[in-house]
């Protein structure tokens, strides 16, 4: 892996990237469309190539429950197994397995846990997280780690940064041991929770640890958007500014502008799929909410201008007459439209770096907003 930094902007923390990875180039700041079970639910993986996604994110834990990273791995790794020719990230499962609160146990071995879909017993540890990230064949794979609650105290989320340095310094030496390096990138997370000392510890520990990137995890877990802001600014100058920084499970268009103002390169979030299935679509002047009535005979597509085929070719009322009818064909022509304007955005944000106007086109983004859908 190899990232390089093509340009910035002199009012904030922003930058544009290149990060060359084993399936291609990704331009940064990127926005990672979320496969978790190996599919980005809805979508092909021909529509993610027209829609011109550079990386799609898959989850460790779920593919390790079923079908098995073994059999993954038995035909052809997980690029071969869900036909994606492009760059694959896979997260750790350390989320999802702490999520699993009343299903799990941990120590600082590891994690042992209870299968949500039948009960089986099973244990992570980092060595076995790494080794099923490198049986899926992933080109950027996260160490273990622990995502404490962001309402936890600080003696909580200490305990949990000192277990997240440790794993990631057992995951770093499994990872050189038993990985080409040139084909899997290994990034460490940055725990902490909304205390600022604690982010600084996090960072400057793992940092210590010379991996290839590195990640923020632990935000968007229910604090709010002044505290993970906060957060990103107290990180901003730990972390080696020649070196990608991805911020976990955020995805929201505000979020891309605030995040990348804040020296981010990289993000993933479910949102744009799981609205999309509810009827909820985002537009350069706000969410569009397709239940509303006033769209019962509205000819105009999602969002003038939007290239994407939902826009291409549909109007608002046929997509809201899907919507209530319950028709398979509405949950993925909505969400087409909203990946398509989260790969979009980012490419604008990208270019507004390049040509000098990250400051403007942000201000100009809010003040959008703030008017809301002329609809």
């Amino acid at each position: 892996m190899k990232f390089t930094v093509t340009a910035s902007d002199p009012n904030s923390a922003a930058r544009a990237g290149l990060l060359e990875l084993a399936h291609g180039p990704v331009r940064t700041p990127v926005f990672m469309p979320v496969g978790t079970q190996a599919s980005v639910k809805t979508l092909s993986p021909e529509d993610l190539r027209a829609l011109g996604a550079q990386v799609v994110l898959a989850n460790t834990y779920h593919l390790y429950l079923r079908p098995g990273a073994e059999l993954i791995r038995k035909l052809g790794g997980l690029h071969a197994f869900m036909a994606w020719d492009g760059n694959l990230l896979t997260d750790s499962g350390g989320f999802q397995v702490f999520s699993l609160s009343d299903l799990r146990s941990v120590d600082d071995g590891g994690v042992d846990f209870r299968s949500p879909y039948d009960g089986s017993r099973h244990r992570f540890t980092p060595e076995s997280a790494m080794a099923t990230q490198a049986a899926l064949g992933a080109d950027v794979v996260m160490a273990f780690d622990e995502c404490a609650p962001h309402d936890c105290g600080e003696d909580y989320a200490l305990r949990a940064l000192e277990r997240t340095t440790a794993w990631a310094l057992r995951c770093r030496d499994w990872w050189r041991a038993n990985v080409d390096p040139g084909r899997q990138a290994l990034f460490g997370i940055v725990q902490g929770g909304t205390h600022a000392a604690l982010r600084r510890r996090s960072a400057r520990e793992l940092v210590d640890l010379d991996l290839p990137g590195y990640a923020i995890g632990g935000l968007s877990v229910g604090e709010s958007h002044r505290q993970q802001w906060d957060m990103l600014e107290v990180l901003e100058p730990e972390l080696p500014r020649a070196k990608p920084r991805y911020l976990m499970g955020v995805g929201t268009p505000e979020e891309l502008w605030e995040g990348v103002a804040r020296g981010v390169d990289m993000f993933d979030c479910v949102f744009p799929t799981r609205i999309a299935r509810n009827g909820t679509l985002f537009t350069a002047q706000g969410r569009l909410a397709l239940r509303n009535a006033r769209y019962r005979e509205d000819p105009r597509p999602v969002e003038e201008g939007c290239t994407c085929y939902t826009c291409r070719t549909f109007s608002r009322a046929y997509l809201r007459h899907l919507l209530l009818s319950n028709e398979l064909l509405g949950l993925r022509l909505n969400s087409l439209h909203n990946v398509a304007h989260m790969l979009t955005l980012a490419a604008s944000i990208r270019k507004s770096i390049e040509n000098g106007r990250f400051s403007e086109e942000k201000r100009a983004f809010h003040q959008a907003q703030a008017l809301g859908n002329d609809a």
